[in-house]
C-alpha cells in the first residue's frame, strides 16, 4: 500500500484547504529536499484553526497531541498538494514543533509526539526523524501547536 492510501487510512484529508497568511511559500523544494513551512491544525472545511489555547492552562497533553497530529496532517496535505503524491517521499528528515505553553509546562516533547506518531503511521520506518520540541509564549492565530518539516523526496518518474 502506498503512502497516499496510508495517509487517507490515518484520517488525513490530503485535499484540505490550507492557510497561507503571508508572502511565503508553504513548501519549497531544493534538489531532493522538501522544506515545509510551519503548519497548524486546521478546522474541518478550511474555516480557520482547529485547536487554540495554551498547554498547561486551556489544554492538557492529550489535547496537545491531537493538535500536533492535526498540524502533521496539514503538513502531509501541503506535501501532497505540492508533489501530487506522497508516494514520492523517500523519508521524513526532521520535524520542529512549537507548543504554546505556560511557564513550568515541560511536556512539549510528549505533545509533539502527536505529529511524530502520524509520520510513522503513514510512512513506517522512513517516517522516523530528528526532532525538536520548543515551548513558546504565543503562536499565530492563537494556535496551540505549530510544526514544520523537512522531507527527502524521490525524483519524478520519467
Amino acid at each position: 500500500m502506498g503512502y497516499e492510501q496510508q495517509a487517507r487510512d490515518a484520517g488525513v484529508n490530503l485535499d484540505m484547504k490550507l492557510i497561507r497568511p503571508g508572502n511565503f511559500d508553504s513548501v519549497v523544494g531544493v534538489h531532493d529536499m522538501l522544506y515545509v513551512s510551519g503548519s497548524i491544525a486546521l478546522a474541518d472545511g478550511g474555516g480557520g484553526i482547529k485547536h487554540a489555547g495554551r498547554l498547561g492552562d486551556d489544554m492538557d497533553v492529550t489535547d496537545g497531541q491531537v493538535s500536533a497530529r492535526g498540524a502533521g496532517a496539514a503538513i502531509l496535505a501541503s506535501v501532497h498538494q505540492h508533489l501530487g503524491s506522497l508516494d514520492r517521499v523517500e523519508r521524513v528528515i526532521r520535524l520542529t514543533g512549537y507548543v504554546t505553553s505556560n511557564p513550568g509546562f515541560n511536556d512539549q516533547p510528549k505533545v509533539i509526539n502527536g505529529a511524530s506518531d502520524l509520520m510513522i503511521e503513514v510512512f513506517g520506518d522512513p517516517g522516523r526523524h530528528a526532532r525538536s520540541a520548543i515551548g513558546v509564549a504565543e503562536l499565530p492565530f492563537g494556535a496551540s501547536v505549530e510544526v514544520e518539516a523537512i522531507f527527502q523526496i524521490r525524483p519524478r518518474s520519467r
